[in-house]
């Protein structure tokens, strides 16, 4: 198990934002158990520590706007270090992109793309495929429901690798 130096009250913090977001020093403190001050003391020694990067919404994106949902798969040409750097600078300036995973086996990467229009996603991938990025084959998926999507719950992965 990978050393966190993290202690139990530590883990329940952590546990209560992850589920509950941004909280009051007193219902943070009341539901990890502990008081205010000792409570809040931890959390910003965890905020410090680089435990925490921010807090966010998780908004109704169906309710807001139209948009289409795309998993793609890449495969690069070359698989040398300069030849990974470049698409992942790529990427990093491509806002559509949200998530883009480095995978081993089959394929390289495994990104999704948020874009107001299947015309518009494709307007995306011809800017990445007209880029000097040398991608050598792709697929996509068009999302066509959201199921499930949370993060892991931080206290379940802590128990489990300790095992």
């Amino acid at each position: 198990m990978k050393s966190t130096g993290l202690d139990a009250a530590d883990i329940r913090i952590l546990t209560a934002l992850q589920l509950h977001g941004q909280l009051s020093k007193s219902r943070l403190a009341e539901l990890v158990n502990l008081s205010p001050t000792p409570c809040w003391a931890r959390l910003d020694r965890l905020r410090a520590a680089g435990y925490i990067r921010g807090f966010h919404a998780d908004l109704a994106l169906e309710r807001i706007a139209d948009f289409t949902q795309v998993i793609v798969t890449v495969s690069l040409l070359r698989h040398r270090k300069s030849d990974f750097e470049r698409f992942e600078a790529l990427i990093q300036t491509m806002d559509e992109i949200t998530l883009c995973i480095a995978t081993g086996g089959g394929m390289d990467y495994v990104l999704h793309v948020y874009t107001p229009s299947l015309a518009a996603f494709q307007e995306l991938m011809d800017r990445l495929l007209a880029a000097d990025v040398e991608v050598d084959r792709y697929m996509t998926y068009i999302a066509t429901r959201r199921i499930k999507s949370i993060q892991p719950n931080v206290g379940k992965l802590i128990a489990r690798g300790a095992n």
